[in-house]
């Protein structure tokens, strides 16, 4: 069997307390479990390294002698007792009732070819030494991750789409007032757990379109609006519109141009605060008249004589 570096596995270093490696090992079990991975054959073959490390670096004494032997740890008193006799190799082929490596991992108490989990394991998640025991442990299910698209005006109001995920029809609240890539989390709507665990959860990533009237920024809003020249010198009257209708607005004579006025409570609702909104504000684009007539330009020159 090729040597497994028992620290890399659990990705843990070398210094690392008992503590660390329980912690280690209870995760990357949860995760690579041939309950929650019954048909990756990749992740059953991680879950037996993991399971082999962890009876290998959760033991003092086995760990002191794979830290000194290395790959060759199993045969540490072997090679101990053939050293001090001064015999050979204890890893040749001659002399040695074990046989160098050919016992390895295939079985055995201690072995992964077919024989039951660490004692370890087993009383970790539970049942002793017992193959049900193990087996009944619970593990939560998958997380699992989807996207919501919806329009700039879905979102200024609370509405109740119904979403298909793994196949299951779900009926969600979005509420009024959710910004751009905000995420929902549905509890239990994940994948399912294994031996009657919880159910994992799903994280749903609301993304707003955006709007051709309106700039959104948090609860408030921002639109253009151009009047001409003769009502941002003499003053007038604008429609503008807003989320809920158009209103009407009065123009001061002289108003420049890029001037921004607010209304108070006309903006994005505020999420999860009902009857709350933000401002909207509104920026006056002066609009240069072109095309003039000769007589156009013969006023506007005698405005420019009598302005010296």
């Amino acid at each position: 069997m090729a040597y497994i570096d028992y620290y890399k596995i659990l990705g843990v270093d070398k210094k690392a307390s008992q503590d660390d490696i329980k912690k280690a090992f209870r995760k990357l079990a949860r995760k690579y479990h041939p309950d929650l991975n019954p048909d990756d054959k990749e992740a059953n073959k991680m879950f037996q390294q993991i399971n082999e490390a962890n009876e290998v670096l959760n033991d003092p004494e086995k760990r002191k002698k794979f830290d000194e032997y290395g790959e060759n740890w199993k045969h540490a008193d072997q090679f101990a007792q053939s050293g001090s006799a001064g015999g050979g190799n204890p890893f040749g082929g001659g002399g040695s009732s074990r046989g160098g490596f050919g016992g390895g991992f295939g079985g055995g108490s201690g072995g992964f070819g077919g024989g039951d989990f660490s004692d370890f394991f087993e009383s970790m998640f539970g049942g002793g030494n017992s193959r049900a025991g193990r087996n009944s442990a619970k593990f939560k299910g998958q997380d699992l991750q989807a996207e919501l698209k919806i329009s700039f005006r879905e979102a200024a109001t609370t509405h109740k789409p119904t979403i298909t995920v793994n196949g299951k029809n779900l009926r969600i609240t979005i509420p009024a007032g959710i910004a751009n890539g905000q995420v929902i989390k549905l509890a239990g709507q994940g994948g399912p757990g294994a031996n009657n665990g919880p159910s994992g959860d799903l994280f749903l990533t609301i993304t707003v379109a955006d709007d051709a009237t309106f700039k959104r920024l948090n609860d408030d809003l921002y639109v253009n609006k151009e009047i001409d020249l003769y009502t941002a010198v003499l003053g007038g009257e604008v429609t503008v519109d807003t989320l809920d209708g158009k209103v009407k607005l009065k123009v001061p004579a002289g108003t420049q141009n890029e001037t921004r006025i607010r209304l108070k409570s006309k903006g994005f609702p505020v999420y999860k605060k009902e009857g709350q909104f933000g401002n909207l504000f509104v920026t006056y684009i002066v609009k240069i008249p072109t095309g003039l007539t000769e007589k156009q330009i013969a006023l506007f020159k005698e405005l420019q004589e009598l302005s010296k």
